[in-house]
């Protein structure tokens, strides 16, 4: 693509490298980068399947982040947001003068490429609905290209390359990420306190969902959740067309709703026409407000309803959303990537609907900042675990900053009554569990860190 905006960047023959080509939105990236013919390379601090991928197409990849590293041909730096500017690689980019730019700003460049950019953001749930968006639209054949935090069978991975005009990809809020890009169809599933590493309070939170709002161009919609009152908050911001979805409030709603073990079925009400029997395999209220800004969007661009609920149907939940592990000594092993306590909650009692036995929950706080700036929501949200036992906080990006660990979190937790047992590490955690899980309970793995790996780890045990 001689006029594809990297061009003007850098020269015929030089590289594109990413720093932190690991991660699930940076490999994507790359893929794409690799399909439209670029030569990348990039670097991550430990090997994982998505580098393996990337390296058997073609990709170079150092492990560890060093200034050798940043060969001549390099002509342009992509970076994360956990990437600081001491990072060595950082450093000899800037001493050999090489353009560089951050994920967000380079996201923001390709959305401009796309006349139909479908951006899904909140600060819950966007990866799962994004997931339902990939089935719906390749379901209604409009052929998106798809940039996924998270992996998904239909396209057999985090990513598509699609030859329609459509991008369909997560608008992540934190440090206002999403406000570089160029949305058509924007959808807000919920706005909640998060990221209070970068965000003052509540009200700094909604300040930038509503710039997100303006930043919709006039002739796009907007698809909102009626149920949120923070989303209410800020639709009078909008120039664009909107349409709400919800439970108890919307112009789409999902009425008759029944809850069985596996699924969940439920009616369709919208300009006093309903459509029965919408079924999805996703469990949780919260997964039904997911799937019916699917239905707002299907409405909202007069697309193939039928296809839409056929596509529903067929719907599976991405990695690490609930997912079913396998099991053990008739011991059901799920894991699930919830690390806010409503997630947590949400959670929970999805848990508590498939199964009348103990759950034995292992929770891996996320990041410091998040676990102190929410320490009394976390340390109230997981009332209906029959043992929680909690592991080290997951540091992510973050340095430890000595004000908080998990033994205050798990002493503020057994302040109120809950069973809470404080781990050493993942050995001490099995070995814990195993004393005390039973045939029919219930094993569940939450948090956003690699707190998973302890599925593996009973299951081969």
């Amino acid at each position: 693509m001689q006029d594809h905006f990297i061009d003007k960047i850098i020269e015929k023959n030089q590289s594109i490298y990413l720093i932190g080509i690991g991660g699930i939105s940076m490999s994507g990236i790359a893929s794409i980068l690799l399909d439209k013919g670029f030569k990348v390379s990039g670097s991550d601090m430990q090997e994982n399947d998505l580098i393996l991928k990337l390296r058997n197409a073609g990709c170079k990849i150092n492990i560890g982040h060093n200034s050798e590293n940043i060969s001549d041909d390099v002509g342009l730096i992509v970076y994360t947001a956990a990437i600081r500017s001491d990072n060595e690689e950082i450093k000899q980019g800037a001493k050999k003068n090489i353009p560089m730019i951050n994920r967000a700003e380079f996201l923001g460049m390709l959305t401009k490429r796309y006349n139909k950019c479908v951006t899904i953001s909140g600060t819950h749930g966007k990866t799962t609905t994004t997931s339902m968006f990939s089935y719906v639209m390749i379901h209604n054949e409009l052929d998106p290209t798809i940039l996924l935090g998270g992996e998904l069978s239909i396209i057999d991975g985090n990513f598509k390359i699609g030859k329609s005009e459509y991008l369909l990809m997560e608008a992540c809020e934190y440090k206002e990420s999403f406000l570089n890009f160029s949305t058509d169809i924007g959808v807000i599933l919920n706005i909640d306190k998060d990221h209070l590493d970068y965000y003052r309070d509540l009200d700094h939170i909604k300040s930038t969902f509503k710039k997100y709002i303006e930043n919709i161009s006039d002739d796009g919609c907007l698809i909102v959740c009626g149920d949120d009152e923070n989303i209410k908050d800020i639709l009078k911001y909008a120039k664009c067309k909107i349409i709400s979805y919800g439970i108890n409030n919307g112009d789409v709603k999902a009425v008759n709703i029944r809850k069985e073990l596996d699924k969940t079925v439920f009616d369709v009400s919208y300009k006093d026409k309903y459509y029965e029997d919408v079924e999805i395999s996703a469990l949780g209220d919260h997964n039904i407000l997911n799937s019916l800004s699917t239905i707002a969007f299907t409405f909202m661009m007069d697309l193939d309803f039928l296809k839409t609920k056929k596509a529903l149907k067929e719907f599976k939940l991405p990695k690490k959303r609930f997912e079913i592990k396998g099991k053990k000594d008739n011991i059901t092993l799920i894991e699930d990537y919830a690390h806010h306590p409503t997630e947590i909650r949400a959670t929970i009692s999805t848990a508590k609907s498939i199964t009348k036995n103990d759950i034995f929950c292992f929770f891996q706080p996320h990041t410091y900042s998040r676990t102190l700036a929410l320490f009394d929501e976390f340390s109230k949200c997981f009332d209906g675990v029959d043992e929680l036992i909690l592991l080290d906080i997951y540091a992510a990006r973050e340095k430890d900053p000595g004000n908080i660990n998990s033994k205050e979190l798990g002493d503020k937790i057994r302040s109120y009554g809950q069973k809470c047992y404080n781990a050493k590490d993942f050995d001490d955690a099995l070995s814990y569990a195993r004393g005390k899980i039973k045939d029919g309970d219930l094993f569940l793995t939450i948090g956003a860190g690699n707190v998973g790996n302890l599925c593996d780890m009973f299951i081969k045990s």
